[in-house]
């Protein structure tokens, strides 16, 4: 096999020092790359509930429709990042604009899995 290649027997790269995917390396590498990480920029939603509608009300939705949530005006809204609820809290508006007072917050691990690349 060539240097290039993967020992199929440890899961190793020639070409990556003998370090397998995720493994930290001894020199800090990974404590960089996290700090280059943390300026990522990521989309976060807020998210007021849900509702399952067949095709055909979908196709029927009009102007001054309304369609019905499934969470109370008093329940907290989710703050959604890579498809992860990372905090809840509460609609406010500043400026105008809508924001959230946040009240409840995910573990940091939690958080973090939010910006994987790979599940």
């Amino acid at each position: 096999m060539d240097q290039e290649g993967v020992n199929a027997a440890t899961g190793e790269s020639a070409a990556s020092g003998g370090h397998t995917f995720g493994e930290q390396a001894s020199n800090g590498s990974a404590a960089q790359e996290m700090g280059l990480l943390q300026d990522l920029e990521l989309e976060a939603t807020m998210q007021f509930g849900s509702r399952e509608l067949p095709l055909r009300d979908v196709l029927q939705l009009g102007p001054n429709d309304l369609v019905e949530l499934n969470r109370h005006v008093s329940e907290p809204v989710d703050l959604v990042v890579g498809n992860r609820i990372v905090a809840r809290g509460e609609v406010v508006v500043i400026g105008g604009n809508f924001a959230l007072r946040i009240t409840e917050v995910a573990a940091p691990q939690l958080r973090l899995e939010s910006v994987r690349c790979l599940s």
